[in-house]
C-alpha cells in the first residue's frame, strides 16, 4: 500500500514538472506559435549560401520575422518542366510575425509596396558571416521582378541582388572589358608617349632654367636677410609692444561694457532729440519763416545802401531836379 502511494507521488511529481516546463516554454517562446503571421516568398537567381531556416527577416534593421523554408524552384514548381527550360531559382519563404494589426497591414499593403519598389536582399550579419533577409525600398525600374511561369503558393515579393553579388558582377564586367582592349595598341601608344616626353625633356633649356633658379635663390636669400635685419631692429620690438598694449586696452575697454553703455546713451539722446523736435515742430516752423523774412529785409537794406548810401542813413532818396526850359 505504501509502495503504491510512493508511485502515485512520483507520478504527480513528474506530471507537475512537465507542466511547469511546458508553461516555461510557452512563456519564453511558445506564444509565438499562436501569434498571427503573414507568409511570403521570394526568388533569387544567385547563390544564397549562408542563408538557413530561422534566419532573421528585417526591414531596415527592424526585426519582422524569420525564414521558414529554402529550396529550389525545380523541386516544387518545375518538376514537369524540361531541364533545359527550368529557371532554377532559389525559393525563400519567410514569415512575418507581430500583432494582428501589423500582420493585417502587411497582408493588405504588400502588393502595393512591391509595385513601389519593396525588394528582398540577402545581407551579411556582421562578422559572423550568417546571411539574413533584408527588406528595403529600391528603384523598381532598376530591379524588376524575376520572370517565372508558375503560380506562387504564397504572396510573391520581388528580390534584388545582394551588394556582394553586384560587386562580383561589376568586377566581371570590368575584366570582360579588359579582354576586349587591344593590348598591343595600348603598348604602342604608351611607348610613343614615353618617346614624346623624352623629346620634350631634352628640348627644355636646362642651363637657362638652372641659372634663373640660382638667381631666384640668391634674391630669396637677400630678401630673407633684409627681413631679418628689419625684425632685429629695436624699433620693431617697441612697435610690437605698443600694438600689444593698445590691443590690451581696447580689449579691456570692450570687456568693461563701456561701449554698450555709450551706445545706449546715444540711443537715449537720439530719442530725446526726436521728442524735442516733435514737441516744438510748430515753433521751429515759425522761427524758420521769421528767419526768411529777416533775410529778405537784409537783402532789401543791402540793395538800398548800394544805391543811396547817404539817403539810407539820413533820409529818403533826393528829389529829382527839374531843369527849366529855355525860352525861344
Amino acid at each position: 500500500m505504501q509502495e503504491n502511494k510512493r508511485y502515485v507521488r512520483l507520478g504527480l511529481f513528474v506530471f507537475a514538472t512537465l507542466l511547469v516546463a511546458a508553461a516555461t516554454l510557452f512563456v519564453l517562446g511558445g506564444r509565438s506559435l499562436f501569434a498571427p503571421t503573414y507568409t511570403f516568398e521570394t526568388y533569387f537567381a544567385e547563390s544564397v549560401a549562408g542563408l538557413d531556416v530561422g534566419a532573421p527577416v528585417k526591414f531596415r534593421g527592424v526585426l519582422l520575422g524569420q525564414v521558414t523554408e529554402v529550396f529550389t524552384s525545380a523541386s516544387v514548381y518545375e518538376r514537369d518542366v524540361p531541364l533545359n527550360k527550368r529557371r532554377s531559382y532559389i525559393v525563400v519563404r519567410a514569415k512575418v510575425t507581430g500583432s494582428k494589426g501589423q500582420v493585417d497591414q502587411w497582408r493588405k499593403e504588400a502588393p502595393a509596396m512591391a509595385e513601389q519598389g519593396m525588394r528582398a536582399q540577402t545581407q551579411l550579419a556582421g562578422i559572423t558571416g550568417q546571411q539574413y533577409i533584408s527588406l528595403d525600398r529600391l528603384d523598381p525600374r532598376a530591379y524588376p521582378p524575376l520572370p517565372f511561369d508558375w503560380k506562387p503558393k504564397y504572396p510573391y515579393l520581388p528580390s534584388a541582388p545582394s551588394l556582394s553579388a553586384e560587386i562580383v558582377d561589376n568586377a566581371q564586367q570590368f575584366l570582360a572589358h579588359l579582354n576586349q582592349v587591344d593590348l598591343n595598341a595600348l603598348g604602342r601608344n604608351l611607348n610613343q608617349l614615353i618617346v614624346t616626353v623624352n623629346k620634350k625633356i631634352e628640348e627644355l633649356p636646362v642651363g637657362e632654367l638652372s641659372t634663373k633658379a640660382s638667381a631666384l635663390l640668391t634674391d630669396s636669400r637677400a630678401t630673407v636677410n633684409d627681413l631679418k635685419r628689419i625684425l632685429n631692429k629695436p624699433d620693431i620690438d617697441e612697435t610690437l609692444r605698443n600694438v600689444a598694449a593698445v590691443t590690451g586696452r581696447l580689449r579691456k575697454f570692450t570687456d568693461s561694457g563701456e561701449i554698450d553703455q555709450m551706445g545706449k546713451s546715444l540711443d537715449d539722446l537720439a530719442q530725446r532729440l526726436n521728442a524735442v523736435v516733435g514737441d516744438n515742430q510748430y515753433d521751429l516752423h515759425v522761427i524758420v519763416q521769421d528767419l526768411r523774412a529777416t533775410a529778405d529785409n537784409l537783402r532789401t537794406l543791402s540793395e538800398t545802401l548800394k544805391r543811396y548810401p547817404a539817403g539810407a542813413l539820413i533820409g529818403g532818396p533826393p528829389e529829382k531836379l527839374q531843369i527849366p526850359e529855355k525860352s525861344k
